[in-house]
């Protein structure tokens, strides 16, 4: 039967200190090797809490799952300041360009319901509304409406999706 950890890391540098060198020690697995993998694929996250599964079969074969920070997490990196506004209809504290939006939309990519790198990035710029956070210098409806409108598929065609 396959056992299963569960546990927040920050994301490019895990240890194997608590809370998944405890956890996966009695699991019989090198503790190294899976710290190693979990800092390789988490390592776009930088500095924040990333949730992490590992599954350890019968055979002692490992699958690492890594799950994404919120997107309200990633905007507020993306946009380099601490936390949204408590008056985000008057008040903004940040502000993305159209690539910062499509990164944020890449590292999403497999928690977002959208099919091309167009809605996603309208849908994640949507959280920007509630936390105070501009697209392009500008409200972020205001910019899904310049989406709508075509203004900036240059850029976002030669966005990797």
């Amino acid at each position: 039967m396959a056992s299963s950890v569960e546990a927040l890391v920050p994301g490019g540098k895990a240890t194997p200190g608590p809370p998944l060198g405890p956890a996966l020690g009695p699991l019989g697995v090198n503790i190294k090797d899976v710290i190693d993998q979990i800092n390789e694929k988490t390592k776009d996250f930088n500095g924040m809490q990333v949730p992490v599964t590992v599954v350890v079969a019968d055979d002692k074969s490992v699958t690492i799952t890594v799950g994404t920070p919120p997107t309200s997490s990633l905007l507020l990196q993306e946009a380099g300041v601490q936390k949204g506004s408590g008056k985000p209809n008057t008040e903004k504290v940040g502000n993305i360009t159209v690539q910062q939006a499509a990164k944020v939309a890449r590292m999403k990519k497999d928690d977002i319901l959208s099919y091309d790198l167009k809605a996603a990035v309208k849908e994640v710029t949507g959280v920007g509304v509630s936390m105070g956070i501009t697209v392009e210098g500008m409200d972020v409806r205001d910019f899904q409406k310049a989406v709508d409108a075509g203004q900036y598929d240059e850029i976002l065609n030669n966005e990797e999706w």
